[in-house]
């Protein structure tokens, strides 16, 4: 058996993983780790997500770091913001030992000056989404002159969504890079035009899938608003009865806070996170193994102890970070043969997260509504219903108190009777469900918008001079290809290989979901959330985009169609409102 502590790691880094509780490496890290320890190279690992790649490319290029330099050395790129950071998070924790190492994560949907601010504390190691560095070459706010070792992460999704150019640029702007380590979950003609174009002599690596998701698992999610999270999460739980399962949280605190609300008001659940002791935590597992139990509230990292057969439920609080997480959380459930149940409460933005997810396990989840107080109800009605009339009691117990059960009933109808069983049992439901609000109304409410008081989003877009666009060009490009009113895009900014534009908040995912699907000049559009502004009317938060059909069948954009929608004359001039939207 091939353990960590056979690898020829510098001594931090082995004292850190042991500190982690590794001890067996996966088979992708077992082939690749010795390789690029002893005899670097130009490498290719192809292994499913799940199968620990962060740690194989992790813990190779923080062995050969040197931490006396202060530049970028190590550049890690990843598709998206949450795998980005993931990674830092990951290899933050290899390099906990290592005085000296800065690990800095950079990618879009925040504002850029924090970033920018990190990257002068002068961090050798940097993970990126390609479009945010990109940005970030261009302001000069980063160098990659230095760079020895590229990192190519999950290639094959990079380049699903339209990276290409933007690896193609990023990779000639190391001009010192030594080697380059892809990794991909397939090897598609792209992903080996990247490797033709930019490694040389590479050694390739291949383990068999290992993360497949089990086929028992019904996916579901119910999108709510985050300050509705709590109760959606106590009707899930109210909604199903005897249900035996683990929920999710990102961070200890969330656990702790959860567990003590739900515990408060009468749920037989605990919480299981890093700041408990290991007494405090194996005493949690036994109850819950005995069934005392009906939910654990845990970390990722607790919850790995966890090995129980009859899991009935996984419910996901929060996504996690990592859309690989989510496998390893769902597989707590449909073991053994068995089937189960994958709840994941959601936030309208995130519905692109969930899409994602499913790309990854290769399986359609299924959007389900948040019960309302009546069929909560009902629901607890059937269920204990139906225990009543499966109960078995035991024999000595009718006997020893048959008498006196029949003398204090003699008088009671057997209806009568019924009501009163199902009142004590249902009465506590009943009342905290009597005037229960609809958590669905939330966000489609707010998906009809409040006008042009909405918060405004910056959009990023990977297009720019380069591509023959100037403001002009760029403004009827995007409304010829969505079909919005050109006033609803301000502050427009065009660079060498990417713009900006501003549009109204709960008009951006719109936006992007359509243009994302279009090319221009043969070139794949790629949008996504920049930095967050307000428009000049400020006010309130942006709201959802929603499910409408337009007159072509796909999603529209259900702004207010007195601010957003299409003038029948020139901007500026005096013609009406189009009657219908198109959008």
């Amino acid at each position: 058996m091939i353990l960590f502590s056979s690898f020829s790691l510098r001594d931090e880094l082995t004292q850190a993983i042991s500190d982690l509780g590794f001890e067996t490496p996966t088979p992708i890290q077992q082939k690749v780790i010795p390789t690029l320890l002893s005899d670097p190279k130009d490498i290719i690992g192809l292994a499913q997500t799940g199968t620990g790649k962060t740690a194989a490319f992790g813990l190779p290029l923080l062995h050969h770091v040197d931490i006396a330099q202060k530049h970028v050395q190590c550049l890690v790129l990843s598709p998206t913001r949450e795998l980005c950071m993931q990674i830092q998070e990951e290899l933050t924790k290899y390099g906990a030992y290592m005085r000296g190492l800065r690990i800095t994560a950079v990618y879009g949907g925040v504002p850029i000056g924090g970033q920018i601010r990190e990257l002068k504390t002068h961090p050798q190691v940097v993970v990126a989404t390609p479009g945010r560095l990109i940005d970030l070459l261009e302001r000069k706010a980063i160098s990659l002159d230095n760079v020895k070792y590229v990192t190519l992460d999950e290639a094959d999704e990079m380049l699903n969504m339209g990276f290409r150019e933007d690896i193609d640029l990023i990779l000639k702007n190391t001009p010192s890079r030594d080697y380059t380590w892809l990794f991909s979950a397939t090897m598609s003609n792209e992903v080996r035009g990247i490797a033709k174009r930019f490694m040389k002599d590479w050694q390739e690596f291949s383990v068999a899938a290992a993360n497949t998701t089990n086929e028992n698992i019904d996916h579901q999610y119910y999108v709510a608003q985050h300050h509705n999270r709590f109760e959606t999460l106590r009707r899930l739980l109210d909604f199903t009865p005897g249900i035996y399962g683990v929920i999710f949280t990102r961070t200890k605190q969330d656990a702790q806070e959860v567990s003590e609300k739900l515990m408060k008001m009468g749920y037989h659940v605990s919480p299981l996170h890093g700041d408990m002791d290991q007494k405090m935590r194996s005493k949690v597992m036994e109850r819950f193994k005995s069934r005392q139990l009906q939910c654990i509230v845990a970390t990722d990292v607790a919850a790995r102890g966890i090995d129980v057969n009859d899991i009935t439920h996984v419910i996901n609080y929060e996504l996690p970070d990592d859309p690989e997480v989510y496998t390893h959380r769902s597989g707590r459930t449909a073991r053994a043969g068995k089937s189960g149940i994958c709840m994941s409460i959601v936030s309208p933005k995130q519905i692109s997260n969930i899409r994602q997810i499913e790309r990854l396990v290769k399986q359609k989840f299924h959007k389900s509504d948040i019960p309302d107080g009546a069929e909560v109800v009902r629901k607890r009605l059937f269920f204990y219903m139906e225990q009543i009339a499966t109960a078995q009691p035991r024999a000595d117990f009718a006997k020893l108190y048959r008498d006196s059960m029949h003398e204090q009933f003699a008088d009671v109808d057997k209806d009568e009777l019924i009501r009163k069983l199902i009142w004590l049992q249902l009465r506590d439901t009943i009342d905290a469900y009597q005037d229960a609000d609809d958590l669905n109304a939330g966000y489609e409410q707010k998906e009809r918008g409040a006008g042009r008081g909405n918060r405004y989003s910056r959009i990023f877009i990977n297009l720019g001079e380069k591509d023959g666009l100037n403001t002009q060009k760029l403004i009827q490009f995007i409304t010829e290809s969505v079909d919005i009113d050109s006033n609803v895009i301000e502050r427009v900014t065009v660079r060498d290989l990417s713009s900006f534009f501003n549009v109204p908040g709960d008009a951006a995912e719109y936006i992007i979901e359509h243009l994302s699907s279009k090319k221009f000049k043969g070139r794949k559009v790629r949008l996504e959330e920049a930095d967050q502004g307000r428009g000049p009317g400020g006010g309130g938060g942006g709201g959802y985009k929603g499910g409408g059909k337009s007159q072509s069948g796909g999603a529209r954009y259900s702004g207010d169609v007195r601010a957003y929608g299409k003038r029948e004359g020139h901007s500026g001039g005096g013609g009406g409102y189009k009657g219908k939207k198109k959008y």
